[in-house]
């Protein structure tokens, strides 16, 4: 089941299209943070942008194992695009999926 919902200036949503586009809109990928999963299992993820991130401490891992681990956690994306002031923003964060009620 897809969900979606605003929470102020804020988008909440289980959409895997609409994460993906939204990464990349932003030249966002997929990631993982390197030694937090077990074989088979990518562990904490993330999604990395150019220029902010240590490439020692993450590792690229495709949408589907990206997708898979969302919906195995649970999780739902927030995101916000724009202040109140208006002003552009690159803001993300993985929750859980019972945080959006």
């Amino acid at each position: 089941m897809v969900a979606k919902r605003k929470k102020g200036n804020s988008e909440v949503t289980t959409d895997h299209e609409a994460i993906k586009r939204w990464a990349e809109q932003h030249s966002g990928h997929p990631t993982c943070v390197k030694g937090t999963g077990k074989e088979g299992d990518p562990g904490m993820l993330r999604i990395d942008f150019p220029g902010y991130s240590d490439k020692k401490s993450l590792g690229e891992i495709s949408w589907d194992e990206f997708f898979r681990k969302f919906d195995e956690k649970k999780l739902a994306f927030l995101h916000q695009d724009r202040l109140e002031s208006g002003e552009e923003r690159r803001f993300f964060k993985l929750i859980r999926r019972e945080r959006m009620r």
